[in-house]
């Protein structure tokens, strides 16, 4: 980073700066970690010394926050995989059941940005259809930081909401069905084959939240990939240009993530994700009512409190499912 040319490639720069606050940010963890455990000796010599409860008190309360820091320290070192350490491409896709289903997609939004603030990384909209009388049809986001993508692919599958619906005069219990899809964002060095000829691309006028600029002109682009049948949206920035730069990004993305699945099969490592967004397929229930559970079906692993949960306190499902994958991993070998 000191070398003079340092800056010449900025794309390049940007990585090797991206890799190094990611190096920085496990050292400085390390050695705040190792600092809390020294002080939690002399805490408990302090403690048997002077034979103070209070002080125990203080220590158990120091172990448990301690185990808990560790314990997702130790996750980061363990996410080793392919574009682990990469950002993440996040889409929210609601299943039917019209605006309570759009109203469910809208409250993972907020799940997912909560989530992302606790852990430091930056969430930036690259494409927002908003439902017609609540919620949102479809929803794009680029999660930026170190290991998104490590993280969040734990999120890929159906999520279930069984509620009873504020749109609902009858005040039914309604079940709805949103699919989370997760894919890395991939570095230009990836490659992945895009033909010109094989892309049909369309402007058109943005739809969503953004100012009065974004509604002026046609500045928003959808690329359809033809051989495929993939079709991206973005509409976040002024320019067309750039909208059309940010598309071709999500789109290389989603090739990729295509290829990897193709790839998968072949080899019979892993079972094919199931794309019907729908009953039986869920990875997580969500349940408002008649009780409050939220419910892991792969791990297992269950928290009554529903509400912290869509504050963001997701990481005790992220970790659960990791852990459980790098095991079976592992376990292979």
């Amino acid at each position: 980073m000191t070398a003079p040319d340092f800056w010449d490639d900025q794309q390049q720069a940007q990585k090797v700066i991206d890799e190094a606050n990611g190096l920085k940010a496990q050292v400085e963890t390390m050695t705040k970690l190792e600092k809390a455990h020294e002080d939690l000796q002399v805490l408990l010599e302090l403690a048997a010394e002077e034979e103070d409860e209070s002080l125990l008190e203080e220590a158990e309360e120091t172990i448990r926050s301690l185990k808990k820091e560790m314990t997702q320290f130790e996750l980061s070192l363990l996410l080793s995989e392919p574009y682990d350490k990469n950002n993440a491409i996040l889409e929210l896709h609601p299943g039917a059941g019209g605006t309570e289903s759009q109203d469910w997609a809208s409250m993972l939004l907020r799940m997912y940005t909560r989530w992302a603030e606790r852990k430091g990384f930056k969430v930036e909209t690259l494409d927002y259809l908003p439902g017609e009388e609540a919620g949102i049809k479809s929803v794009t986001l680029l999660i930026k930081g170190h290991n998104a993508y490590g993280y969040l692919k734990a999120e890929k599958g159906v999520h279930r909401l069984v509620r009873i619906s504020p749109f609902d005069a009858s005040g039914r219990r309604h079940t709805s069905f949103v699919s989370a899809n997760v894919m890395p964002e991939v570095d230009d060095d990836v490659e992945v084959e895009i033909k010109p000829e094989e892309l049909k691309i369309d402007t058109y006028r943005s739809s969503g939240a953004g100012g009065q600029h974004v509604n002026t002109t046609d500045s928003a682009v959808r690329i359809t990939h033809l051989p495929t049948g993939i079709v991206v949206t973005c509409q976040s920035e002024r320019s067309q240009i750039k909208n059309r730069e940010r598309a071709m990004k999500i789109l290389k993305a989603r090739l990729y993530e295509r290829m990897m699945e193709e790839r998968r099969k072949q080899i019979d490592q892993l079972k094919g994700e199931q794309t019907e967004i729908g009953w039986g397929n869920q990875i997580r229930s969500y349940v408002f009512h008649p009780y409050s559970l939220v419910k892991d079906h792969r791990t297992q692993v269950e928290v009554g409190n529903v509400q912290a949960v869509m504050d963001g306190e997701i990481d005790v499902f992220i970790d659960a499912y990791l852990r459980q994958k790098i095991g079976g991993q592992q376990s292979k070998k």
